[in-house]
């Protein structure tokens, strides 16, 4: 019997990846809520517009993440302005994912929030050991960024993550938390609730 290995869907209108993509951000935003990821304004995903590849699609600012639905996500365009959407993108999303998806044409969805455990593994400044099944999938492919100094604000500051986050599928931010990326939606948000 040959192993047939599920491959992402195809879509004839743009359109239609488009609100695939969007119906994934929803449901990852409901399970970071179901998983406690949710930290008051904290917290973000992306996912890049199949159409405009310098636009994001994001969660609007102080949003609690059980309640997103699609109506709810903010297009976002390389400048930081709201292109679809009616509140305020957070300043700290904006900073960071712009420029890891600048940086990473590969990465369609990034995931970053303030877990309890990421956050408490983060203030030790060190890499994930490989000792449990999980930690093996980070093996030799996350990164520390231990150069934090406060709430990402400034687009330096995100384009340093990015840097250190390379071509790695997660990075240790130093006491803040975690950031994962991924092809799809769905990667990223996997491999951010294996992380943690």
């Amino acid at each position: 019997m040959k192993l047939e290995i599920p491959k992402p869907p195809k879509f004839d209108r743009i359109e239609d990846e488009r609100r695939h993509w969007q119906e994934r951000l929803a449901g990852a935003f409901r399970l970071f809520a179901r998983y406690g990821f949710d930290e008051g304004v904290a917290g973000h995903i992306t996912v890049r517009d199949p159409e405009f590849e310098d636009h994001f699609w994001v969660n609007p600012f102080g949003m609690y993440f059980g309640h997103i639905r699609v109506s709810d996500l903010l297009l976002v365009n390389h400048r930081g302005e709201v292109v679809k959407g009616s509140r305020p993108v957070n300043a700290a999303a904006f900073a960071i994912h712009s420029q890891i998806h600048a940086a990473r044409p590969d990465v369609v969805a990034a995931a970053h929030a303030h877990s309890m455990y990421g956050k408490t593994w983060s203030t030790l400044g060190r890499l994930l050991d490989p000792l449990t099944q999980d930690a093996c999938g980070f093996y030799e492919d996350h990164a520390l960024f231990d150069d934090y100094t406060d709430v990402v604000l400034e687009l330096g500051e995100g384009k340093r993550i990015a840097d250190v986050l390379g071509n790695k599928k997660a990075v240790i931010l130093r006491n803040h938390g975690l950031l994962t990326v991924g092809h799809s939606v769905d990667e990223a948000a996997w491999w951010f609730i294996k992380m943690t």
